[in-house]
């Protein structure tokens, strides 16, 4: 009898489960999940004049919590040049918010033991191991030279989630490394991510590995990795094993498919650089270059069902992604006392970084308000999205405006957790 109650009760759970993720992302008025109407409308108003003062093209903001969507609005227009208003289903490009989808790929290795967190990366890659460091030292003539040194350990796979691999970035900044690799042209003639690893392996390292945050290519030599374990491209491997299974029919390397090309959202003709010598990519041309750090494009929503995955614990709709436990591990912070900030530490003041996220620390500290355990990224581009797993909450928004993209951040930071009227659970 006792073995019948228990799997009764077993079922009733599981029906129950179901029964919530099929009900996942439905709308509902923003006070049945806790929000204000009058306040959440009140950040709707500040981009609707925002956009017609000319500040921004458009903008689409997604507000979810409790598994249901209170808020998702557009506002402005799809593309300055043609003043097409701006769609619910429009497609962006998400440029950095592409690295939290290749960390959880690379995860799902972990989770199948075909990768390992502690693996150097020359296992995978083998002239990774070959790299040296660049360390800046003055010339005879007083200007400051580069010398190359072996690193005091190999970059595992670890570093390379967390932007601690040593590996940098050659668009922010103007060290003699940085301009190493801005003058390599790694992006020219749009390589595969076998080429583009082969030219900068002939770089020198910009730190020892694992000694400082370091905004980098990591993510896009963690795309190489997933692709050599997978023995699939890195789109092929996402497509199948995250996309497909969560609805996200919209994210992809590119938008070749012509009926969906009048959905790309436009950027100001004068607001297209997001960093030195690098402009707008255009999506509508193949790209044979599948940048797991920065090449995807997708809607609000599919990247909203991707944030929902995340928050229910790794699945969404019946369909597990990754368990709760390694998400969990993900969102912790992997930054301790012997990793410095770099001098663009972009999870900023009261926040750490995990595997493919910054993660918050304080309740306090940063400029903006959130809660502790809240993990988040950004776009060069103008998309960002954060996930509050104490509040039950996520929040998408999108536009394209890389001069505007650290403006609204902690504009819409601080309105949002405004609108919040009732804890979560209160």
């Amino acid at each position: 009898m006792k073995r019948k109650i228990a799997l009764l009760a077993a079922l009733l759970w599981l029906s129950t489960v179901a029964l919530v993720h099929a009900q996942t992302l439905s709308s509902v008025k923003p006070e049945q999940v806790g929000l204000s109407s009058e306040r959440l409308g009140r950040i709707v108003t500040t981009l609707r004049n925002d956009s017609q003062k000319g500040q921004i093209p458009g903008a689409i903001l997604l507000v979810a919590r409790q598994g249901r969507i209170a808020l998702f609005e557009s506002v402005g227009v799809l593309d300055p040049a043609t003043k097409a208003p701006m769609t619910k289903d429009a497609i962006f490009r998400i440029y950095s918010m592409s690295k939290p989808i290749t960390s959880v790929a690379a995860m799902i290795l972990v989770e199948e033991g075909k990768l390992a967190l502690g693996d150097p990366v020359g296992k995978y890659i083998p002239q990774i191991a070959e790299m040296r460091v660049g360390v800046e030292k003055p010339g005879a003539d007083g200007n400051p030279t580069l010398e190359l040194v072996a690193p005091r350990r190999q970059m595992t796979v670890q570093d390379l989630l967390r932007h601690t691999s040593g590996v940098t970035y050659g668009i922010f900044g103007s060290t003699l490394v940085k301009k190493q690799y801005l003058e390599a042209k790694l992006f020219d003639g749009d390589p595969t991510n076998a080429e583009f690893v082969e030219r900068l392996v002939k770089l020198p390292l910009a730190n020892h590995p694992g000694t400082v945050w370091d905004y980098s290519h990591s993510t896009d030599v963690l795309g190489r990795v997933v692709e050599v374990v997978s023995k699939k491209s890195l789109y092929e491997f996402e497509k199948e094993r995250i996309l497909d299974p969560l609805g996200m029919k919209d994210t992809a390397f590119d938008v070749t498919d012509k009926a969906r090309q009048g959905r790309i959202a436009e950027a100001f003709p004068n607001d297209r650089t997001i960093g030195t010598n690098t402009e707008f990519f255009d999506p509508r041309a193949p790209q044979r270059w599948q940048s797991g750090g920065g090449g995807m494009v997708g809607t609000v929503m599919d990247y909203a069902r991707f944030c929902q995955m995340l928050l229910n614990g790794g699945a969404l709709d019946g369909r597990r992604i990754l368990s709760p436990k390694t998400v969990a591990y993900m969102t912790a912070d992997h930054l301790d006392a012997s990793v410095a900030p770099g001098p663009l530490y972009l999870p900023g003041a009261g926040f750490g970084f995990g595997l493919g996220f910054a993660v918050r620390r304080d309740a306090g500290v940063a400029n903006v308000q959130g809660s502790v355990g809240e993990f988040n990224w950004g776009g060069a581009g103008g998309t960002y999205f954060w996930i509050d797993p104490k509040e039950d909450m996520f929040v998408v928004f999108a536009m394209q405006s890389p001069k505007q993209r650290t403006y609204y951040r902690p504009l819409l930071k601080n309105m949002v957790y405004g609108a919040v009227v009732k804890p979560n659970g209160k």
